[in-house]
């Protein structure tokens, strides 16, 4: 009897009610606030309208995070369950776009599901985070350190890949392998074996080189050398400085933007958004917004920490990782530090998919630190083994 209640206090079964309790309410806030923030800026973009930005990325937001919050209220056992079938879904969905996508600004990344138009790229980054964590969670500790080990994760993160430079899309198919490599090595998969891995790919980059696009390649040599081609290849990040200088400490106030206000400022409500936020608030502005960034960044490290089992660990850190690699691609990107690729602002820059992403992936992350308690075994039974 004894035994029977101390395996109870440390494996307890959560009620409905005990969940929605549980709930971050704390995280909520902080997203709802990065969130405010791109509506502000997207009523800016149309020149003090609601339309048709803010508006609908509003509706968007209130409708995903309804969504949220019911992904965060599922037994975190069924994500174990189904981290598969979903990875498979949304590999399905990409090789659909291969045969049947819809073309868009010269890429095909979406597809037609009638009610929506999908960019199924975006969604394998939560998909592929959920595969790998519930495939390390299989693995004891010394499975993980055998080469061997890696064949299958190498697998599922190459097939995304692959499929996401064809469209193309490089900004995505590097966020893919990035989450996918960080996920291996919080696994514990053997340092030489990375650095082996980066020696490899720095000694393809000739190869590498002759199998992107001309306007990937021009892209690189406009990041070296921006003032070669200002009124071309480098017309966009040399307008995205100058917005940036020009907004000084305090910005030019609401709509005061110049460069967005005067359409200078190319694709102002999706990937450059930061730099009209910075425009027209300055450098208070975008040190406020990187703030808000980096709460939500330590929240979800604190959260996948205090996570009792490998899968909520692993799920909470990927997620986590990859929502910083969606904050420090695209700010670096508008500064000029890399070249420009197509990765949005997250939960600030329009768009609907990559919303989506994002707010699945929190919706994860609270998930995680409602069921911190909970200990699940490698076959996904409710005790460990």
């Amino acid at each position: 009897m004894l035994r029977a209640t101390s395996r109870l206090k440390a494996n307890p079964e959560l009620t409905l009610w005990s969940r929605i309790l549980g709930l971050n309410w704390t995280l909520m806030a902080l997203i709802t606030m990065v969130s405010s923030v791109g509506f502000v800026m997207l009523y800016s973009a149309a020149k003090g309208s609601f339309d048709p930005w803010a508006s609908r990325q509003m509706m968007r937001y209130a409708i995903l995070f309804a969504m949220m919050i019911v992904i965060a209220l599922v037994d975190i056992r069924v994500w174990l369950r189904y981290a598969y079938p979903f990875y498979f879904l949304i590999l399905g969905l990409l090789l659909a776009v291969e045969i049947a996508g819809d073309i868009g600004m010269g890429a095909q990344r979406w597809i037609d599901l009638g009610l929506i138009r999908l960019q199924p790229s975006e969604l394998m980054k939560v998909a592929l985070v959920l595969a790998l964590a519930r495939y390390y969670h299989g693995l004891t500790q010394d499975q993980v350190g055998r080469l061997s080990a890696l064949t299958l994760p190498a697998v599922m993160i190459a097939l995304p890949v692959a499929l996401v430079l064809r469209q193309p899309d490089l900004g995505t198919a590097v966020m893919l392998a990035g989450g996918g490599i960080a996920i291996s090595f919080l696994a514990g998969v053997r340092l030489w074996i990375f650095l082996l891995g980066g020696v490899a790919m720095v000694s393809s980059l000739p190869i590498a080189w002759n199998l992107m696009h001309d306007y990937q390649r021009r892209r690189v040599l406009t990041f070296i050398n921006p003032e070669s081609d200002p009124l071309g290849a480098g017309y966009h990040i040399m307008q995205s400085k100058i917005a940036l200088g020009s907004g000084g400490i305090f910005g030019k106030g609401l709509m005061g933007g110049t460069q967005s206000y005067l359409n200078f400022l190319p694709e102002k409500q999706t990937d450059f958004i930061f730099t009209m936020l910075a425009e027209e608030y300055g450098l208070v502005g975008g040190v406020f917004l990187l703030a808000l960034y980096g709460m939500l960044l330590l929240y979800g490290l604190f959260i996948s920490l205090r996570s009792r089992n490998q899968f909520g660990r692993l799920l909470g850190m990927g997620v986590t990782f990859t929502f910083s690699l969606y904050v420090f691609i695209n700010g670096a990107m508008v500064m000029g530090l890399i070249p420009v690729v197509g990765v949005p602002l997250p939960l600030v820059s329009y768009g609907g998919t990559a919303m989506m992403t994002v707010l699945i992936g929190f919706g994860l992350l609270m998930n995680v630190y409602i069921h911190r308690d909970i200990q699940i075994g490698r076959t996904g039974s409710g005790m460990m083994e």
